[in-house]
């Protein structure tokens, strides 16, 4: 992987690079669009290649695992040819599907041994079986097994959890170097900072991840039910000591605001599943506020859906349409706002980008956040 950093905000931390991997340019700072089980639900390859266009999508290692399975995937010849997608994609490793599965898990040094969503069965999950996962898998950039901490978390918790961390971190970059690739590009590795909310054990986390001088960086245990102003704090602290010259992604994030928010701390790469997720239960981002098509007041509401027309769908269809999709739960309204959603996020990060490398990000990313914090 080469990452080349173009250009650095002179009132803020943001940057714009790229990125070139064996799947192509991924140009940042960048959104990634969630295709948990090998798919962005409910949207088709060629309208997310097309009409969203995203350099970089993501998958998951758990699910994945799980359905339909490592060697269904094997044998496809990896994601990439499975889900007939040429770009780049990212798998997560688990550790956060497994932390969210609390109740259904057990964590020890070796790994977390944890009862399936589906059919209840057992299945372990260790730094050295991940790592052979997602070799299978073979996306172009993986993660390291970490321990994600739930919030609140205590101090002396948050402590002992990181610490497992940096230990299955370098079991992870063992087994990695004994483990080949299982097809004809290569694959990068990015280990997490974890730390929780705290400070001292973030920036220590930190330095830790900096010290096994991967490709690129991840910060992870964020999003998680902190205030947003803490997440913020753990960012700065942390791309504080992360490297220049390497590719920071903060897991799980977020809203628009907070990723303007954590540009301008200096991130590069974000996931969430919100423009998806909250886009199926009929909320719509725009740069002017968030809307709920689901409101009565829009039920007569001819206007296009965005003017803005990011993506066709936008124009294409009135309000007063789409919300009747979601009033008789019709698919068709789960779908139109989930391509205006990553639509709007991947405008979002690339109008960023274009403000960075003009050199007035700064006073955008302010007019943008009080704009877009807007009920319509």
């Amino acid at each position: 992987m080469q990452f080349d950093l173009k250009a650095t905000d002179t009132s803020t931390q943001a940057r714009a690079a790229t990125i070139i991997t064996d799947h192509g340019k991924i140009e940042t700072p960048i959104f990634m669009p969630v295709g948990t089980v090998g798919t962005v639900k409910g949207v088709h390859q060629r309208e997310l290649e097309q009409d969203i266009n995203p350099d970089i999508i993501l998958g998951n290692t758990y699910h994945l695992y799980l359905r339909p399975q490592t060697s269904i995937l094997e044998k496809a010849g990896g994601l990439h040819k499975f889900m007939n997608w040429d770009r780049n994609i990212l798998t997560d490793s688990g550790g956060y599907q497994v932390y969210s599965l609390s109740a259904n898990r057990k964590i020890k040094e070796e790994g977390v041994k944890f009862k399936s969503h589906i059919d209840g069965s057992y299945h372990t999950f260790t730094p050295e079986n991940v790592m052979e996962i997602q070799r299978t898998i073979g996306a172009d950039i993986i993660m390291a097994f970490d321990e994600c901490t739930p919030y609140p978390c205590d101090y002396q918790y948050a402590k002992r959890s990181m610490h497992m961390t940096h230990r299955w971190l370098d079991r992870c970059i063992t087994h990695l170097k004994k483990t080949p690739l299982k097809y004809n590009y290569s694959q990068t590795f990015f280990p997490i900072v974890q730390g929780s909310t705290y400070k001292d054990l973030r920036k220590q986390s930190a330095e830790y991840i900096t010290s096994v001088g991967a490709e690129g960086n991840a910060i992870g245990g964020l999003s998680v039910g902190e205030p947003a102003e803490e997440m913020y704090e753990m960012t700065a602290v942390v791309t504080e000591v992360l490297p220049k010259d390497k590719p920071r992604y903060l897991m799980g994030v977020g809203t628009p605001i907070n990723l303007l928010e954590n540009i301008s701390l200096g991130i590069d790469m974000f996931d969430c599943v919100m423009p998806t997720r909250n886009g199926r239960n009929g909320m719509l981002f725009t740069a002017q506020g968030s809307i709920n098509i689901k409101n009565k007041k829009w039920a007569d509401d001819f206007s296009e859906i965005d003017s803005m027309n990011i993506t066709w769908v936008d124009t294409a269809y009135s309000k007063a349409y789409l919300r009747h999709l979601f009033t008789v739960n019709e698919m068709l309204g789960r779908q139109i706002a989930t391509i205006h959603n990553l639509g709007f996020y991947l405008w979002l990060v690339r109008e960023a980008r274009k403000h960075i490398l003009a050199g007035d990000f700064g006073v955008w990313k302010n007019k943008m956040v009080k704009q877009m914090d807007n009920k319509l």
